[in-house]
Formats: C-alpha cells, sequence, structure tokens
C-alpha cells in the first residue's frame, strides 16, 4: 500500500513544531521561557477540557465569560505561586497580583447566575484549575528549586511512553484495561522497567542525585504518567471523542499530549519536597 505523504508530512511538521517549543522552554536557562511555555500549556488542555466537560455534562451551563474567568484565575495563580522565592518575578508581578481579590467575587457570581445547573457548570470547570493548573504551578515551583528536575520528568515520561509502546508491540498479548484497548501489561512493565535502568545508568554517571533517588522518580513517573494517561483515555471514552483536540495536526490535542505530566508532577513534587530537601 502507497504511504500517505500528505498525513506523514502533516504528523512530522507538526511534531517539529511541539518538539522546538518544549525544548526551547525546557533547555534555554531563563525562567521566563519555562513559565511562558507552562502557561500556553495550561492555556491550551484548559479549553480542551472545557468542550469534553461540555460533552460529559451538555445540561451544565457554560457561558463564554465563566471559561475567560477560570482562565485568568489560573494563570494569576500560576504567576502568583511560580514566583515565590523568585525576587526576579516578584517585582515585576507584584501589581498583578493585587487584583487577585477582585476574583473571588467574580468566582462567586458565576456561581449565583440564575441559570439552571450554573452551580454545577461552575464547580465542574474549576476542576481543571487542580487537574490542569495545580501541576503546571507545581512544575514551575520545580524549575525555581532545580533546573534539571522538570527536564528529567519530562524525559522520563517520553521514554515511559515509548519504551511501553514499543515492549507491547513486540510482546504485548495480555490487555491492561478496556479504557485504552492497545495498553498491555507486558508493554506497561517493560516502559516502567526501561525507565527506570535509563534513569538509574543517567543517575550513576551524573551524581545529580542520588540512585535510589532515581530509581524513585523514574517509578514514580512510570506510574503516574500511566495513570494520568488512562484518566484522560476515559474522559474521552465517556465523552465519545477520539482526541481531546487538534491542535497538533496528525497527533490530537494538547491534553492527549501533557496528559501523563498531569499526574506525574505533583508526585514528583511530592517525593522531591519531602525525600530530597526541596
Amino acid at each position: 500500500m502507497a504511504p500517505d505523504l500528505p498525513t506523514f508530512y502533516k504528523r512530522t511538521g507538526s511534531a517539529i513544531v511541539f518538539a522546538a517549543v518544549m525544548l526551547t522552554g525546557l533547555l534555554w536557562d531563563n525562567p521566563w521561557a519555562f513559565l511562558a511555555l507552562t502557561c500556553i500549556i495550561n492555556a491550551l488542555c484548559l479549553n480542551e477540557f472545557f468542550r469534553l466537560l461540555l460533552k460529559l455534562f451538555p445540561e451544565a451551563h457554560q457561558p463564554k465569560w465563566i471559561k475567560i474567568a477560570l482562565q485568568v484565575v489560573s494563570l494569576f495563580l500560576i504567576l502568583l505561586f511560580s514566583v515565590h522565592g523568585n525576587k526576579q518575578f516578584e517585582s515585576v508581578l507584584w501589581t498583578i497580583f493585587k487584583a487577585l481579590p477582585i476574583l473571588c467575587p467574580i468566582m462567586l457570581l458565576c456561581a449565583a447566575l440564575p441559570k439552571k445547573n450554573a452551580l454545577q457548570s461552575v464547580l465542574l470547570m474549576s476542576g481543571g484549575l487542580f487537574y490542569i493548573s495545580a501541576p503546571m504551578l507545581l512544575l514551575n515551583n520545580m524549575r525555581i528549586h532545580d533546573f534539571l528536575l522538570p527536564i528529567v520528568l519530562i524525559v522520563m515520561i517520553w521514554i515511559n511512553d515509548t519504551m511501553a509502546y514499543i515492549v507491547g508491540s513486540f510482546i504485548g498479548k495480555t490487555q491492561m484495561s478496556v479504557i485504552s484497548p492497545k495498553k498491555t501489561w507486558e508493554g506497561t512493565g517493560g516502559g516502567a522497567l526501561l525507565t527506570i535502568v535509563a534513569a538509574v545508568i543517567y543517575g550513576y554517571f551524573s551524581h545529580t542525585y542520588s540512585l535510589i533517588d532515581w530509581l524513585f522518580l523514574a517509578l514514580l513517573t512510570a506510574v503516574a504518567g500511566t495513570l494520568g494517561d488512562l484518566f484522560e483515555s476515559k474522559l474521552k471514552r465517556m465523552a465519545g471523542v477520539k482526541d481531546s483536540g487538534n491542535i497538533m495536526p496528525g497527533h490530537g490535542g494538547a491534553l492527549d499530549r501533557f496528559d501523563s505530566l498531569l499526574i506525574a508532577a505533583p508526585v514528583v513534587f511530592f517525593y522531591a519536597s519531602v525525600f530530597m530537601g526541596y
């Protein structure tokens, strides 16, 4: 069968753009670049999350201005907590943060809308602040403490996803969950094992963290990342959609690309805070 060249070019082009944006935000030794990257991811994922909610709960009222208000709230929260302890940010953004108290009455007004199911809508949409914005906030906080840790986290997620796919393609037989029929226990286990091996080998030569820390960081990332992927797959299955969006032609939406990160980031942040002295 002849290759579908237009689809191949579309997928390749969008993958190159995605990689370029990610690498710029991750590797540029400038906190503003990483902050901008996480704010973009947050905005795109929230927008797709709102669309999924509309399919899941069509009876819930979703005025456009509520979505805008929640986007603004999430942006302020990321900026507020990401600049904690970083004087370079604090001096520039302090005047913006003074507007935060105004947002609380706005949220109360949203909840008091005289529309049926308005409160349900606000509560559901506010869930995006915990599911999406909180992990972005924690990533920025990790970045302030250690330039390497967010990069390590994302690289381990990429390794786990890639190795799970490869191992599953060759030896995968036992379906892991009906939520994601293509996932197998063999692929999932193989991806986690190879992620741990890669992390420990790198840790042995880099001496940045102890080998025990590398082992647990890799294990937690693999497990939490897989759960994040399954959770987002469940949302899409319930909503009756294949992809969360089409921001990346041929690859789906932002939620499809960052579903693992949204669950893995809080778990890794907790481990680093408790056991690595962050």
